[in-house]
């Protein structure tokens, strides 16, 4: 899709998740064994015909850089564009961002280098498989200038102070009205963060931002231009998560667990989700082990109990320990007969012999990365 550039944000939400973000971007949040969360997003838009990516880095972006390197996993080490890592300060007037706006505000340069006629722009913490050719073309075919991507969500009726940008969309699919809400209940229509918008139309934004007082994407753009700009609605039925809380990455981690979930986001014919292959050693499942249900990663060496749980690459389970629902990060080592339940252990955590850790699946406990407990 040579007439598309893709845009994607990698911190956006990294402050929301703190444990998991506080020594990594929110992009190269391992997910899924052995995936990272960008994977999902970098892979849509290659699966699409997007050659051209750019991502917009703001502070920790050293393990993201190692994890994508040239995008050669993604087919996106070329010659002429592919990936580009777009920095803060990559020119002299940028300034450290603080809203998707000022993100976007400060690749300006890369997109006046670009000749695609329009620019899809994604969060990073999108977990889905889906084909953005089809939303662009949609946004051609109802001639718009702004195509937002949102899904139908249930909201319960319990207290929720989660802010949502929620859309109203008229027949011919128009959005009618954009709000910012919290401690919404009903079926609602969400915003994904996701959207395709005409590059000179962005282009135009920018410049005119100081004088239309335009600092914010959703309240500026989206909520006031509603009357002003051609703004449309594409709707996604597909299996969506965003990573946004660590109660969310814990609970849209266990949905893998849930082969139609799999199936959803790995089997789509001829839409793969792409990641960067390390040569490992496979997994030692000894007599002793016993696995149930779970995603367990090349180079684990299991002789204990695992349930319901996911264990990333390097994962060390000594004998008579248990674990169960819950997440192993790379390098984890389980001492024997030590208990874990509702866990969650960044990279090289060491779980010492007689150990009894748990906590819930609506709050789930976090091991920094390093800890010996």
């Amino acid at each position: 899709m040579a007439r598309t550039v893709g845009i994607i944000f990698s911190n956006i939400h990294g402050k929301e998740v703190n444990e998991l973000s506080a020594k990594r971007t929110l992009a190269s949040v391992p997910f899924g064994g052995r995936y990272r969360i960008i994977d999902f997003v970098l892979s849509n838009m290659v699966n699409s015909g997007i050659i051209n990516v750019g991502v917009i880095t703001k502070y920790n972006f050293y393990s993201l850089m190692n994890h994508i390197g040239s995008g050669k996993s993604w087919d996106l080490s070329r010659k002429n564009g592919g990936l580009t890592f777009l920095p803060p300060f990559g020119s002299e007037s940028t300034k450290l961002y603080s809203s998707r706006f000022e993100a976007i505000s400060n690749v300006a340069y890369y997109l006046r280098d670009r000749t695609e006629k329009y620019v899809v722009m994604s969060d990073c913490d999108n977990v889905c498989n889906m084909d953005f050719s089809e939303v662009v073309d949609y946004h051609e075919k109802k001639g718009a200038e702004i195509t937002v991507v949102y899904r139908k969500k249930q909201l319960g009726e319990t207290v929720d102070t989660k802010m949502r940008t929620r859309i109203t969309v008229d027949d011919d699919g128009r959005v009618k009205k954009v709000v910012n809400s919290a401690n919404n209940t009903g079926t609602v229509s969400v915003f994904v963060n996701i959207l395709v918008i005409n590059r000179d139309f962005l282009l135009k934004i920018i410049d005119n931002a100081e004088e239309l007082g335009y600092k914010s994407f959703s309240r500026d753009v989206l909520i006031r231009g509603t009357d002003i700009y051609k703004i449309y609605g594409y709707e996604l039925k597909a299996y969506f998560a965003s990573i946004d809380s660590l109660g969310n990455y814990y609970k849209h981690s266990m949905e893998l667990l849930n082969k139609d979930v799999r199936d959803e986001l790995f089997r789509k014919s001829g839409n793969h989700i792409y990641t960067s292959v390390r040569d490992s050693a496979p997994c030692k499942i000894t007599s002793t082990a016993k696995i149930k249900n779970s995603l367990i990663a090349d180079g684990c060496v299991i002789e204990g109990t695992v349930e319901g749980s996911i264990l990333f690459r390097g994962v060390k389970v000594a004998k008579g320990a248990i674990i169960r629902n819950s997440i192993l990060f790379q390098n984890t080592e389980v001492g024997e007969n030590s208990r874990i339940n509702c866990v969650i252990t960044d990279k090289n955590v060491r779980v010492l012999e007689n150990r009894f850790l748990s906590g819930h699946d609506t709050h789930p406990s976090f091991i920094c990365e390093g800890s010996v407990i």
